[in-house]
């Protein structure tokens, strides 16, 4: 058998796990795991739906250990999981808390301290081309797709990633804001914990002060995998952060501006991933230092007419890739966008991203979004206008349209703007159009803003 160990960068008296009663070495994570394997009633498929990243991750290598195949939705809508228990028969899924599960089976994650277990005393190894999880694309621009994942292909890219930022064996400590089902918290607070060396923080904080406290409770070195909704969040907060020693950010592009902000007031240098779930992550680069990405290690890029494909390295195959990317030679490139952010009105040319840049750069908008409605009823003499929604207390919609005539071509003005308390972004801090269409509705459906 072609086999890798469950966790090759540690030995087993090495901390994997911070937890609040304390550390967690790679001896006791695996007799937890094992001991969690031993009682997973049958199916073949599992849904962790565990918020504590501790759980997660002692069920992720229970299903490991038991044979089982672990389903990673990022969205846990009840639409979403009535589907995945459709489409995988006798699937069941764990949680660890109150959790809406419509009518999927379901058992609680039990309790560690009940199960009988005994300290490993050897690294269980496993087969490198078995299936080991299937991650979900977050549905941002329609239902969630599945995507299987080896485990020798997630084995280097844990190790990629650990190369990519130049942990080294620095042991970093990870604090993650996103969740471990999504694809980029998946790899980068635990795969990069079990394959690159680094131990995790078992929370996921959200609020800003949850994210002080959670650094707070672990050691240095220490890097925060966030978001920039997230991060700027934090930096919009008047409390002092805890030394930081690096600083991680994917799902949003992140502006230099913002990030410059972050390095200033953590002392730590932010880096971005980038990646999808199709393909896995597949470069990085310090935002600050300019808009080149630098490749992971071992992943090729290659181009056919308007398509980017990734291959080679941890990538499953070769992987079609959503966006605009211009080739530099010798592992970099530039990135341009979405392809499907791009828009054509009256024969000009933007993208959404820029848009959104400009109208978040506006004095007193805390967040906003540009929308694009598909149905004929939105077009003036043939011209489909575009929406924004906005989050700017105190400040009027005449106010930031004018200030927008500033920024963007007035064929791409938004009509109406709409104010709004809050964007509905998920957990990772993406706006699903799903859930744009819905407020779209909600507040212009009927002809009112």
């Amino acid at each position: 058998m072609n086999g890798l160990p469950l966790i090759s960068a540690h030995g087993l008296d090495d901390v994997l796990a911070w937890r609040p009663s304390g550390p967690v070495t790679v001896r006791d994570f695996l007799a937890d795991a094992q001991a969690v394997a031993s009682v997973l009633p049958a199916g073949q498929g599992v849904l962790n739906l565990c918020e504590d990243r501790y759980h997660f991750a002692v069920l992720f290598a229970a299903c490991v250990l038991a044979g089982k195949t672990s389903l990673q939705p990022a969205s846990h809508s009840g639409v979403t999981l009535q589907r995945l228990a459709q489409e995988h028969p006798g699937a069941f899924g764990v949680v660890d808390g109150p959790f809406d599960v419509a009518d999927l089976p379901c058992i609680d994650f039990p309790d560690l301290a009940t199960l009988p277990r005994s300290p490993a005393q050897e690294m269980p190894m496993v087969e490198a081309d078995r299936v080991v999880a299937i991650l979900f694309t977050s549905g941002s621009t329609g239902l969630p797709q599945p995507h299987a994942k080896t485990w020798g292909r997630l084995v280097q890219n844990g190790q990629a990633e650990a190369v990519g930022l130049g942990l080294g064996g620095g042991r970093m400590v990870l604090v993650g804001t996103v969740p471990a089902q999504h694809s980029y918290g998946f790899e980068s607070t635990f795969l990069l914990a079990l394959h690159g060396g680094c131990s995790f923080w078992s929370g996921k904080p959200f609020y800003p002060q949850d994210v002080v406290d959670a650094l707070q409770a672990v050691p240095r070195p220490r890097m925060l995998v966030t978001t920039p909704f997230h991060l700027s969040a934090l930096l919009a907060s008047d409390l002092d952060w805890p030394a930081l020693d690096m600083c991680l950010s994917a799902t949003a592009p992140l502006g230099t501006e913002l990030a410059a902000r972050a390095e200033q007031r953590s002392g730590a240098p932010v880096h971005e991933i980038y990646g999808s779930t199709e393909s896995g992550q597949l470069a990085c680069r310090r935002t600050t230092d300019g808009p080149l990405w630098h490749l992971l290690p071992g992943v090729v890029l290659e181009q056919e007419n308007d398509t980017t494909y990734a291959r080679e390295g941890h990538v499953e195959g070769r992987v079609p890739l959503s966006d605009i990317i211009e080739l530099q030679g010798e592992g970099r490139f530039l990135l341009h966008g979405r392809h499907a952010d791009l828009i054509n009105i009256a024969g000009k040319r933007s993208s959404l991203a820029y848009l959104n840049h400009q109208l978040c750069a506006i004095d007193g908008v805390l967040d906003g979004a540009f929308f694009l409605p598909e149905s004929a009823d939105d077009e003036v003499e043939g011209i489909t206008r575009l929406t924004a929604f906005v989050v700017a207390p105190g400040v009027s919609a005449d106010t930031l349209q004018r200030a927008l005539r500033q920024r963007i071509d007035r064929v791409f003005l938004p009509r109406p703007l709409v104010l709004v308390d809050a964007l509905p972004r998920n957990s990772t801090g993406k706006l699903p159009r799903t859930a744009l269409l819905a407020l779209y509705q909600e507040r212009l459906g009927h002809g009112r803003a």
